[in-house]
């Protein structure tokens, strides 16, 4: 009877569900997926230490609009020293002082947040540029966190003059137009090389949102912007020496 008893409760055991195999395998299948992508990015990172990079997600988005790309790669060297100085004084005035995150800009950030004021993004050039090689345009705190591992690697492979390089070849300057070169022909009818301190201002100021400032019909308010950034270019300059090595 007991060896009965003890084969009727051993065949009511069951075994995992169907529904739980299933979650077990698409956890495994995301992790392996979040794994490659990785592996996949850093390996990137340092080919692109010495291959430029052919393209970025929010060039392909902006391809699937219908949008005509217009980029033209040039090196940092044919590029007008205007315009990282400018783009500095804009986006990211201690670039020569970190190493791929202003942490003193993350904690203004973070108290003006909290104090209700609005929210900055702090973002340094190096993590925008990681961001627009590596991630997706839309903002979201899985993003920014991204972005700080990522900024400190690409620095510590690339160096500064070749972040600078790369960020001012793949940021959009207007509705498919990226990189230097293509925003100074298509906003002042000239090579990036030639770009003025004040063109390098209205560059700089469009940044922030190239789809409605333009810089070579400026608006009040990018003329605005670009007039402070022009000021602080003097500046700026004595503090870029990392670019320019």
């Amino acid at each position: 009877m007991d060896d009965q008893g003890d084969e009727q409760s051993g065949g009511a055991e069951k075994g995992p569900s169907t529904a739980m195999v299933w979650i077990k395998r698409i956890l495994g299948a995301l992790v392996l997926l979040v794994v490659a992508y990785g592996l996949a990015v850093l390996f990137a990172i340092v080919v692109f230490r010495v291959v430029d990079p052919p393209i970025t997600p929010l060039m392909v988005v902006e391809k699937l609009k219908g949008e005509t790309l217009k980029r033209d790669w040039v090196p940092l060297d044919q590029i007008s020293k205007n315009l990282p100085v400018a783009v500095i004084a804009a986006e990211d005035g201690q670039y020569c002082r970190h190493h791929g995150v202003d942490w003193g800009a993350v904690r203004i950030a973070l108290k003006e947040a909290s104090r209700g004021g609005e929210p900055r993004g702090a973002s340094t050039i190096p993590m925008q540029t990681v961001k627009n090689l590596f991630l997706w345009p839309s903002r979201s705190y899985l993003r920014k966190v991204l972005e700080v591992p990522l900024a400190y690697i690409a620095v510590a492979v690339w160096g500064k003059p070749r972040v600078m390089e790369i960020y001012l070849n793949v940021v959009e300057w207007g509705p498919g137009v990226f990189g230097a070169e293509a925003a100074a022909r298509y906003h002042f009818g000239k090579p990036a090389s030639q770009l003025t301190q004040r063109e390098a201002a209205l560059l700089a100021a469009a940044l922030p949102n190239p789809s409605v400032r333009r810089p070579g019909r400026p608006g009040p308010v990018t003329r605005a912007v670009s007039g402070a950034i022009q000021g602080r270019m003097p500046l700026i300059a004595q503090r870029s020496d990392c670019v320019f090595e």
